[in-house]
């Protein structure tokens, strides 16, 4: 039986563990504070790496700014924060206020500090992660994760902050750490982001011109110049764009364009082909040329309907019209899924894609009916999508919510259906909506999992007047009414589909300092130390923390079972069952080992008495010997 740690992936841990397994020399130990811990010997590692090393000021490409080194402390330190259930916010998949079954989850806090605490449980499991950051326009607000100073230093003179402490202040451009600010800020959240996503996986970024540079720099420098797939353009509104100009009071062209930088984990990573409706669209296609010549790829001729050699186009291409002109119709009205490739194929029309034997090139070139269509292969031009708009079905005070429509389109480039989503700047929840709206139109069971600073509303704001003390109550309750509505329009076609999420917040550790320092506690705290946990924490507070330790999913299906009076958590239909009451017997423990699950836990003070102590080893080795028993 073994206490769990209760604290965030130790990074440093994790690198040194890579580390050992090429160069186990360059591995020693070192004496800190009486504690004898693993460091690495860089002499012994610059001596492995002599070929490649840089050293001192010799000259060499970088990208760094000040506290750079700090940003990466800041990514890589464990922390002993915790994720804690707030059902009373919660929504179940059906809709039901206070549920706690979907698979969905919103989570509020410090997007750096939940970061860590999913590096356990989602590390390489996220296909796609969705961002909106601070701009960093000057007037924005940015989270100022202040290396140097304690935070009761900096909450002394800070400007903004929450009832977490999560600080945060405006970064003007007067500010002689304008863009530092900014790039320490976004830098330990990518990392800890790449982390996150699977090897297939890709991050999608919006952000304006201000720090494009700057990101394409950082994002190189995390995931790879090579994992670098495009920078998408999308259109400003026309409202943004007069509010803009207007503020700005600069005799200039206002920018009428936004970004979305997209980087993938690796080359695993398969952009889905989108298209887009075409203006000017035709009702009749065209007989079209492709060369195969190795030399000429691109080349294309297109034909007149008529070959002098056969005669046999023109009756061809009237065919082809005929049966493509059908396509809609047939479509609509018998197999709505059938592809138009498919449909070329019962109609007899995939004859017309054959080979012309006399054709230029060495291979000759490859006669093609190209159907008329009202649309086209997407390229990175998203002009006909404006970056923010909200339209009139959910009515919220939140100012340039992303716009659902882009969201939605972002998702489909992945071909998947049944993809984890994250959003880490989540704002207003777009994310959320565009997930359960392509769900309930495609039938995928797609989830998400939402991440949001409760930064508070201006109390001279129409969100504050309107109830919303803070971002994360308006992003709440837009998954609300965006669910209800969604599920009213989708009717019994929808009814397996998960318009709910889990309310997380997080906070500090649920348990006392003792229980990661217990050789701190001195003889005269023995008495005053009768529990270990945090004074109003609740057995689910305790449950979630123990599955992020575990790296237990967090949307994983839970349970309550009485068992001999006390209550039993069951995480995943028997993969962990969890007790956390206090004078535990030995007919519970018995009862939980018969189930054989793959984990229990219980409270090391929960014991009845000394006997059940020392027989819980003895009990469970007779039921159920490979079950993992842990204790906190």
């Amino acid at each position: 039986m073994t206490h769990l740690k209760l604290h965030s992936l130790d990074k440093v841990a994790a690198n040194i563990d890579a580390i050992a397994v090429l160069f186990p020399n360059a591995v020693t130990e070192v004496l800190r504070d009486g504690k004898t811990e693993r460091a690495i010997d860089f002499d012994v590692l610059r001596q492995e790496l002599s070929d490649s090393i840089v050293e001192g000021r010799e000259e060499r490409y970088q990208f760094t700014w000040p506290d750079k080194r700090k940003a990466v402390l800041a990514a890589n330190a464990p922390i002993t924060s915790t994720l804690r259930p707030v059902l009373a916010d919660s929504v179940g998949k059906d809709g039901t206020p206070g549920g706690f079954d979907s698979e969905n989850l919103y989570i509020e806090g410090d997007n750096l500090e939940v970061l860590k605490l999913l590096q356990e449980t989602y590390l390489g499991k996220v296909k796609m992660i969705y961002i909106d950051p601070p701009y960093n326009t000057g007037n924005d607000f940015v989270y100022e994760d202040d290396f140097a100073q304690s935070a009761a230093e900096y909450l002394a003179g800070s400007g903004q902050y929450d009832e977490a402490g999560n600080r945060m202040v405006t970064n003007t451009e007067s500010n002689g750490r304008f863009h530092t600010d900014w790039l320490n800020m976004i830098y330990p959240r990518l990392k800890l982001a790449k982390d996150l996503l699977s090897e297939d996986g890709a991050i999608f970024i919006s952000l304006d011109d201000g720090e494009i540079d700057n990101l394409k720099k950082v994002c190189d420098e995390i995931f790879g110049a090579d994992n670098y797939r495009n920078t998408i353009l999308v259109r400003r509104r026309t409202k943004s764009l007069n509010s803009q100009f207007a503020d700005s009071g600069l005799y200039s062209m206002n920018v009428g364009f936004e970004y979305i930088m997209v980087y993938a984990k690796s080359p695993l990573f398969l952009m889905n082909a989108l298209r887009m409706k075409k203006e000017n669209a035709t009702t009749k296609g065209r007989w079209d040329v492709f060369w195969s010549n190795a030399d000429r790829p691109t080349m294309r001729y297109e034909l007149l309907g008529f070959t002098p050699t056969t005669g046999q186009w023109r009756n061809s291409r009237e065919k082809a019209i005929n049966a493509v002109e059908n396509y809609e119709k047939y479509q609509a009205n018998f197999e709505k899924d059938m592809t138009l490739e498919e449909y070329w194929e019962k109609t007899g029309i995939s004859e017309f894609i054959r080979r012309i034997p006399n054709g230029t090139g060495k291979n000759g070139g490859v006669q093609h009916w190209v159907a008329p269509s009202n649309s086209m292969l997407r390229t990175s031009n998203w002009t006909d999508i404006e970056v923010s708009q909200i339209g009139k079905e959910i009515d919220l005070p939140f100012d340039n919510p992303k716009s659902k429509s882009l969201l939605m389109e972002l998702i489909k480039l992945n071909s998947e259906k049944d993809i984890l989503v994250l959003d880490f700047f989540s704002g207003s929840a777009t994310t959320a909506h565009a997930v359960m709206q392509l769900n309930a139109e495609d039938g995928g069971h797609r989830k998400f999992i939402l991440v949001q600073l409760p930064e508070k509303t201006d109390e001279k704001s129409e969100a504050f007047k309107a109830g919303y003390p803070n971002i994360c109550e308006i992003g709440k309750e837009r998954i609300r009414r965006a669910g209800k509505k969604i599920l009213e329009e989708a009717g019994e076609a929808a009814a397996l589909q998960d318009f709910g999420f889990r309310c997380l917040r997080l906070d500090s550790s649920n348990m006392e300092d003792v229980y990661y320092e217990p050789e701190k506690l001195g003889q005269q705290d023995l008495f005053s130390q009768v529990d270990n946990v945090k004074e109003g924490r609740t057995a689910e507070d305790l449950l979630f923390q123990v599955m992020l330790d575990m790296g237990i999913p967090l949307s994983s299906k839970i349970s309550e079972r009485d068992i001999a009076g006390k209550k039993v958590f069951d995480v995943g239909e028997g993969f962990l069952l969890a007790c956390f009451d206090s004078a535990v017997t030995e007919e519970v423990v018995t009862e939980i080992a018969k189930q054989k699950p793959q984990y229990a836990v219980l409270r090391d003070s929960s014991m009845a008495n000394d006997s059940v102590a020392t027989n819980f080893e003895q009990i469970f080795a007779s039921y159920s010997p490979e079950t993992e028993r842990k204790v906190l």
